[in-house]
């Protein structure tokens, strides 16, 4: 199949690493988008990598999760590089010179000085933002101190009024808490900021931030609140049905994610508009945008939403085709890949065919003992993304060490064929190089990989509530024979 001219991205071979902006160094809690994500930058283009995949950069709910979002626009406020408001005089050096474990405090208070400053420049910046966002922003601001009000209880439990949304509570609210509304604002006219500074320094050093969404939201979101008609909800705007997968990989009882199913009937009626504008504001940000679950798009797995496990659901078809075509019509030049693991039909190949959108190739997942593997090297096609592993996979190291003997055996059997008889396994360079050796037009590697760190470094386990999402690596971990190993593989193999 000849590659369309849309997709210039996918025209040349080449390589990336995963990491969230969370795992970034910090002297605080948690990433951000300052000093360190560009100094990523920085080393990404040392060793010939041109691309940074990220999980998705929307605010999550208390687990940190960036899977189940308060928003499908809104940026994680956590990301905000607080030296960076300190050098622009928002902020004090005593401001950061405590333990920092809430941002939205400090960021109410760069607000405040932001005002007073009566910078014209930077207020009509702004101003501009606050309306070219207005068809998101609103929802989110008033939802954000709607659950602040209600000691953030999910919208669903909100007084009747505020809950179905009634003009003239809504109105009151605004006017009694304009203030936290305006410092709402505020937190994401700094994250947009931001984002997009990092984002053309990352295209001045000639890397690509390839970004990810999740197929599904979150119930408990802006989005459910302000268009509950979307959503497949009953009279009382309970869900009737919640998305997840069958048993699979990953689960004997499959997974139940609980997020609410789109009413694609009702979507369908002005054009899928909802996902146009949400597709739109990934595009901004990011220059390619992985679909997760994007099986989904064909047919989804619907779950009773009073059943325990996802054993009992159904596959409900959607509408991926007139969908696609939407977003494909309004926003020509987006690069999409599918995230296509799991229970793939030919139904969903032919989908992402008939777009050409790249799949994921698992490397991990290539050795089962049987020689029609699609994640097999041999077998995957230029038009992927091949991975070592995702974030929902252990580290190469901890997959083979995990390994049981004839699993080992088959994985240094393929070694040995590709590398020579005399070959000892070296892992996780011996993957990294099978990953970039590979035809795949793109490789990503796990920082993890890079860092050759074991199971207790992994960013999260599918099926468990605790423990994820907290991964983060300092530069004291890289040594520079992993920087060169690295560096030489990715020019060895033409990326």
């Amino acid at each position: 199949m000849k590659k369309k001219a849309s997709q210039p991205l996918f025209n040349q071979r080449r390589a990336g690493v995963l990491l969230h902006i969370s795992s970034l160094p910090s002297a605080y809690y948690t990433g951000d988008l300052g000093v360190e994500a560009h100094h990523f930058v920085d080393f990404l283009h040392e060793t010939g990598a041109s691309v940074w995949q990220t999980l998705p950069i929307n605010a999550p709910h208390a687990d940190n999760s960036p899977y189940q979002c308060l928003s499908a626009h809104a940026g994680n406020p956590d990301f905000i590089s607080l030296e960076a408001l300190l050098e622009e005089g928002l902020l004090s050096k005593e401001d950061l010179g405590g333990l920092i474990t809430n941002k939205t405090a400090l960021l109410a208070k760069a607000y405040s000085t932001f005002i007073a400053q009566e910078d014209k420049k930077s207020q009509q910046s702004f101003t501009r933002f606050c309306k070219k966002q207005a068809h998101w922003l609103n929802n989110f601001a008033l939802y954000l101190v709607l659950r602040a009000k209600f000691n953030q209880a999910g919208w669903f439990q909100w007084p009747d009024v505020y809950k179905n949304r009634e003009a003239k509570a809504l109105k009151a609210v605004q006017k009694e808490l304009a203030h936290e509304v305006a410092v709402i604002k505020f937190m994401q006219y700094v994250f947009f900021t931001q984002w997009l500074n990092l984002k053309q320094y990352a295209t001045s050093k000639k890397v690509a931030l390839f970004g990810d969404i999740p197929i599904f939201v979150a119930y408990d979101s802006a989005e459910v609140w302000a268009q509950p008609q979307l959503f497949k909800l009953d009279a009382h705007q309970n869900m009737t049905v919640v998305a997840g997968v069958p048993p699979d990989y990953f689960s004997a009882t499959g997974q139940c994610w609980g997020n609410p199913h789109y009413d694609w009937d009702a979507m369908a009626k002005d054009g899928y508009a909802w996902w146009v504008s949400r597709m739109a504001t990934q595009s901004a940000l990011f220059d390619i945008v992985r679909i997760d679950h994007f099986r989904g798009l064909e047919a989804a797995w619907e779950i009773p939403a009073a059943e325990e496990t996802a054993m009992n659901g159904q596959w409900v078809l959607a509408p991926g085709d007139a969908l696609l075509a939407a977003i494909k019509q309004a926003l020509p030049n987006i690069h999409l890949v599918a995230e296509d693991l799991g229970i793939i039909t030919t139904e969903v190949d032919a989908l992402r065919h008939k777009y050409n959108l790249p799949g994921m190739k698992i490397l991990q997942f290539a050795f089962s003992g049987t020689e029609d593997n699609p994640y097999l090297p041999h077998h995957i096609e230029p038009n992927s993304v091949v991975y070592t592993g995702t974030h929902d996979n252990d580290t190469t190291v901890g997959w083979y060490n995990g390994m049981d003997d004839a699993q080992r055996e088959h994985v240094n059997a393929y070694l040995r064929t590709t590398h020579g008889e005399d070959s000892e396994p070296n892992m996780p360079n011996d993957l990294i190089a099978m990953a970039l050796e590979s035809q795949a037009d793109l490789a990503i590697i796990p920082m993890q990989d890079i860092l050759a760190l074991d199971t207790n470094h992994r960013m999260n386990t599918p099926g468990t509530v605790t423990g994820n999402w907290h991964w983060r690596f300092h530069w004291q971990q890289l040594s520079l024979a992993q920087k060169d190993f690295f560096t030489q593989t990715v020019a060895r193999t033409g990326r």
